[in-house]
């Protein structure tokens, strides 16, 4: 489908198409997350996204601009130096292309309010920092943990322990969390064999249950076996044992007073972000009893 302009005259059956050309001069990680976020709030709005990272040279700006002329659309940009930022801004002057800093009105607030100077280093987010060598820690920290695994003493390092039925998405929400530097470990609740009852001992991290409603964990389940192209006919797909499976795993936390979190209609971005602000929150009350 050749690609459109947006419409000016209202809301439109089609699908939209256009193009968004994303200049960084780091990894554009930070920049085409932007992007997305912006773009998945017009309803019928479909970018075609053109990537350009670790963009530093003029050189290289000239085939950005290049490519840009090829493929009119709106430029989003996060280039620090002020010589390749003037060059891209000329650049789409001429062409009559939109361009957008997507990080000045941020920086600008920010600058205005600290009263502080701006950094020019280039990718200075991605530095080879403390933080970066705690996030790798904890990546590796959770893939040790994962399912289970490690035993039960080594998850007193861990800042949260998730908890719950197969299929409640621990795995990618610990993966997640471990890029937010956090500690993750997962244990999986199988019926007849593991309920949880190794955890009640953990002193160091926060233990959260996960749960899913049974019509949906059947469904994913469905969906695994499908793609293992392995039989279906066992409890672990049948519903009245789903359902019994998840009852008990939800009583089990709610003997135990863990905090529990609903990923039925969760991604696993918002069941980390959940699971971020109960840490927080832990956090800031160990804090006030220390006064």
């Amino acid at each position: 489908m050749t690609p459109a302009r947006p419409s000016r005259t209202g809301p439109s059956r089609l699908a939209t198409y256009f193009h968004v050309h994303l200049v960084s001069d780091s990894t554009g990680e930070t920049l085409n997350a932007m992007a997305k976020a912006v773009t998945a709030r017009f309803d019928g709005v479909i970018p075609i996204e053109h990537i350009y990272a670790l963009v530093r040279s003029p050189k290289q700006m000239e085939r950005v601009l290049e490519e840009v002329a090829d493929a009119p659309g709106v430029v989003l940009h996060t280039i620090v130096d002020r010589e390749l930022r003037q060059q891209l801004e000329d650049g789409c002057r001429r062409l009559d292309m939109p361009q957008i800093g997507a990080l000045d009105p941020l920086v600008g607030a920010l600058s205005r309010y600290l009263g502080a100077a701006l950094s020019t280093r280039v990718g200075a987010q991605h530095a080879l920092d403390h933080e970066y060598f705690n996030r790798i820690a904890a990546l590796d920290f959770a893939m040790a943990h994962d399912d289970g695994q490690g035993a039960t003493d080594e998850l007193e390092g861990a800042d949260v322990v998730l908890c719950g039925v197969s299929r409640t998405s621990k795995t990618p929400t610990c993966i997640y969390l471990a890029h937010r530097g956090i500690r993750a470990a997962n244990v999986p609740l199988v019926p007849g064999q593991e309920d949880g009852e190794r955890l009640t001992a953990l002193r160091n991290p926060l233990v959260v249950g996960l749960t899913v409603s049974p019509d949906r964990l059947v469904q994913i389940r469905k969906n695994r076996l499908d793609g293992l192209n392995a039989s279906r006919a066992s409890s672990y797909v049948d519903h009245d044992a789903v359902r019994e499976e998840t009852v008990k795993a939800r009583r089990a936390f709610e003997r135990r007073g863990w905090p529990v979190i609903d990923v039925t209609r969760r991604s696993v971005e918002e069941t980390a972000a959940a699971i971020i602000n109960l840490l927080s929150e832990r956090r800031s009350r160990s804090l006030a009893s220390n006064w």
